[in-house]
């Protein structure tokens, strides 16, 4: 019984730390594209904008770390570390595979993050994008664990609610600037 409610507790800060990892990726990268495109640049200083990103990712990347090493300490249907870390393994579930690749896909992106300075600017610009294949990655990841556990109905109000200004930001970050001014987001510099 000690075992079963273990597992339980275990069960429990793995979800929760699934959900919150998936609210500071979501804020993560929001923050990101208005940091990147300078649409928050009255807000603050470029440093305090950076700084804010850089704990939102470090953030995502803790709670991300805590879900899957929770399955690690399991005493019914544990993962192993292999389990844990190649995503197609004959045993594993699709599901996982997303959620694997998506993390470590993070993972790449917050260590070359840490190496920018000793990187050419274009080649750590092109791994940080990354994240851009992240998010979806770590979305559908998310929302089949929810239909798997029963928690689709609840999870994915709040889930979706956090997708969509991620994916309208997304979009925005790479319309060109006529399109942007166009719509009357930006002004148009003389």
């Amino acid at each position: 019984m000690a075992q079963q409610s273990s597992d339980t507790g275990l069960r429990s800060v793995a979800q929760m730390s699934a959900r919150i990892s998936y609210v500071f990726m979501c804020l993560t990268l929001c923050w990101g594209v208005l940091t990147a495109t300078g649409w928050v640049r009255n807000l603050t200083g470029r440093k305090a904008l950076r700084g804010g990103h850089m704990v939102m990712a470090t953030l995502t990347l803790a709670f991300g770390v805590v879900h899957a090493a929770s399955f690690y300490f399991l005493s019914v249907g544990a993962f192993s570390i292999a389990r844990l870390t190649v995503p197609f393994l004959p045993s594993g579930l699709a599901r996982h595979a997303f959620g694997i690749i998506g993390l470590e896909l993070m993972i790449a992106i917050a260590i070359t993050a840490g190496m920018h300075r000793f990187i050419a600017y274009r080649r750590w610009l092109w791994l940080h994008r990354l994240a851009y294949l992240a998010i979806p990655l770590l979305a559908v990841h998310s929302f089949f664990g929810a239909i798997a556990n029963g928690h689709l109905a609840v999870l994915w109000l709040g889930g979706i609610t956090l997708l969509v200004p991620v994916v309208t930001l997304s979009v925005l970050r790479f319309l060109p600037s006529r399109a942007l001014e166009r719509i009357g987001l930006v002004e148009e510099l003389i």
